[in-house]
């Protein structure tokens, strides 16, 4: 995509919602960490459901830590994978306590340690929380830049390199929350609604002829 299109690109995108943000709810650093590691393979609905009624009981370090593994899982059972996300959010809890006072780490070097987190993870949490210029790909990320050829690649690790290169940085704090949001309501996997979206006419995808776009060459 031309460097024009890029700025015209988020340009619309910031139009569109102002003041973009997560769907994950969370107050402090730590409850945005244990959503984010659920989240993975699950629905931020879905994870927002649960988190709901474990914070109010448990929504720092040692507080889970005291509540134990098994009522842990009771609390997260709904969301997949829960089994494993419960051991490493306790393991996560443990190194927290030990060696950040129960705080979470500002740095992806401190935050990839923990585990379950790994560099999309860290880069959510360094970006939403800490304000930070990093970029979360995602499935949806990973799709819009390949789909639209804003940042084609063909790993993840590829396309993050390239947002972080092309993206404007008056648009870099936002442009992960753009994005998603963008991949999640518009520009489907299955189904991409091409014909309302604000941003066909810069995209590369060819097929989106296919779905509700006129071809300006032929109209």
């Amino acid at each position: 995509m031309k460097k024009a299109n890029i700025e015209e690109f988020f340009a619309r995108l910031k139009a569109q919602r102002p003041e973009p943000r997560t769907e994950l709810e969370y107050t402090t650093a730590f409850e945005l960490l244990i959503a984010v590691l659920l989240s993975a393979q699950a629905t931020d609905v879905g994870v927002n459901k649960a988190t709901a009624i474990l914070y109010p009981i448990a929504n720092t370090p040692q507080a889970i830590l005291d509540m134990g593994l098994d009522t842990l899982k009771t609390y997260i059972k709904t969301i997949g994978l829960f089994n494993t996300k419960a051991v490493n959010i306790i393991k996560t809890c443990q190194i927290l306590v030990d060696k950040y006072q129960g705080e979470v780490p500002n740095t992806r070097e401190g935050l990839e340690e923990l585990p379950g987190v790994g560099r999309k993870t860290a880069n959510v949490v360094l970006n939403t929380f800490f304000g930070q210029p990093t970029m979360a790909v995602d499935t949806h990320i990973f799709r819009v830049s390949n789909r639209t050829t804003l940042a084609p690649g063909k790993t993840v690790e590829l396309v993050e390199d390239k947002l972080i290169k092309v993206i404007p940085k008056h648009y870099i704090m936002d442009a992960h929350h753009w994005l998603i949001l963008h991949g999640r309501y518009t520009c489907k996997a299955r189904s991409p609604l091409c014909g309302e979206c604000i941003v066909s006419d810069l995209c590369g995808w060819k097929e989106r002829f296919d779905y509700g776009v006129s071809n300006p060459i032929e109209s």
